[in-house]
């Protein structure tokens, strides 16, 4: 049986107390371990090889392979919701499932969509994460105590979205009218629960369910043709969208849609996998990343994570229509955004500090970046001496070197000129 309340914000402590540290078994793996099964690893039927690092003043080993698949179909149903530049579960299982125990702590501190505490739960640990987008926290919080398919269709049965309203008429380049009309009520049905201080985990599980159905290039979105589902067009690009395919919104039940997409989220999951949910007790924090008073000193076992990278994706413009639907002001959301490389790594150098902090005595950091400027600029040099000013030892750097994959190439991102070319992941240790 589901539980009936939202995940708490905090760990077994009472509300308002900080996470508490724990006594830290010894890992799964220690590092000259981890190492060697990274040098013989072949799972994907390639050898491992070990480069050097691209700073040669830097000796670091640089480990290359294939290390996890590609292929979306291989992680949890749970995890189908678009964000913008987001990493595959498989990257924080390869580390959580190696570097880990059960129960103990694995943060996030730019958690996005969530993927690190939602694989960290399924794993049976403990998870925390922050993000300064308040988008975040909805996404995520829903996906730790989902509601059965019967009871999304009841409660959507019992919304009126058909009653006539005030349609914001500039979003009818993505919306039929019709569409746009059911979309808008359920907007205020949604929000008028959640300020009323009513909401349950249906109806937070249908907010964020609809959240990632506004916009996308598919009839399993309400929108027209457009961008892909993790970033939305702006009104004036969609005009031309429309224009130059000669295209208009078509009709669409919302919904039919949201039920859909919902039994698509729920098709693996297990008792199990609710039970571990359950016991995973999500700290879900809207906070800057080097500031986290509510996760105690020493409480982290293993950070996984992967910053914003320069001023390569624009997460403001991005999320626009998801801020409207949530009713959150986007312009008031002070998202971290850097142009020039000194300044990313003087705000990375703030977030080690605050990952010292919380973690445990010899707890690891997997840190991935990626190359940007077209490839003129791999993060990972300007990681390692942000790390060791903070106090955190830099021990390797695993690249995950794979075919680029259709999503990465739509959010335009050429694979080997632009954005991030492979998983490039510092491994950080706290001495």
């Amino acid at each position: 049986m589901a539980r009936q309340t939202a995940p708490t914000l905090f760990s077994a402590d009472p509300p308002g107390m900080p996470v508490t540290g724990f006594a830290v078994a010894a890992n799964p793996l220690d590092i000259p371990s981890f190492e060697a099964e990274l040098r013989a690893f072949r799972e994907f039927g390639k050898r491992t090889r070990v480069v050097a690092f691209p700073d040669p003043e830097v000796r670091l080993p640089v480990y290359v392979n294939e290390f996890w698949t590609s292929k979306q179909r291989a992680a949890h149903s749970l995890h189908e919701i678009s964000y913008r530049a987001c990493f595959k579960a498989q990257l924080p299982r390869f580390f959580i499932t190696r570097l880990t125990r059960p129960d103990e702590l694995v943060h996030d501190p730019f958690m996005g969509r969530g993927t690190t505490l939602l694989e960290a739960a399924l794993l049976g640990r403990r998870a925390a994460g922050s993000d300064l987008n308040p988008l975040s926290a909805r996404l995520l919080e829903p996906r730790f105590d989902p509601p059965e398919a019967a009871e999304v269709a009841a409660r959507l049965a019992s919304f009126d979205l058909e009653r006539p309203c005030v349609l914001p008429e500039e979003l009818l380049v993505f919306y039929h009218p019709a569409t746009l009309r059911r979309i808008v009520n359920l907007r205020e049905e949604l929000i008028g629960r959640r300020t009323a201080g009513a909401a349950d985990r249906v109806d937070r599980w249908i907010q964020m369910v609809a959240t990632n159905r506004l916009t996308g290039h598919s009839p399993g979105f309400f929108s027209v043709y457009t961008l892909p589902p993790n970033q939305a067009a702006s009104v004036r690009s969609q005009r031309r969208i429309n224009e130059r395919r000669n295209q208009s919104p078509p009709e669409r039940e919302v919904k039919a849609l949201i039920l859909r997409k919902t039994r698509s989220l729920l098709a693996r999951l297990q008792e199990v996998d609710r039970t571990r949910l359950a016991n995973g007790d999500p700290v879900l924090l809207t906070s800057s990343a080097d500031r986290t008073p509510r996760i105690g000193d020493g409480a982290v076992r293993l950070v996984v994570t992967s910053p914003p990278f320069l001023d390569v994706v624009n997460y403001r413009a991005d999320n626009w229509l998801r801020c409207w639907f949530n009713g959150v002001d986007g312009d008031k959301v002070a998202l971290w955004h850097w142009a020039r490389a000194a300044d990313w790594q003087a705000a990375m150098t703030r977030v080690f500090r605050e990952l010292r902090r919380v973690l445990a005595h010899s707890g690891l950091v997997a840190f991935e970046v990626g190359e940007v400027r077209s490839g003129r600029l791999l993060l990972e040099t300007l990681v390692v001496p942000a790390a060791r000013e903070a106090g955190l030892e830099p021990l390797l750097v695993l690249v995950n070197d794979q075919q680029f994959t259709k999503t990465s190439n739509c959010w335009g991102v050429d694979n080997r000129r632009k954005g991030t070319n492979t998983n490039r992941v510092v491994l950080l240790q706290k001495a």
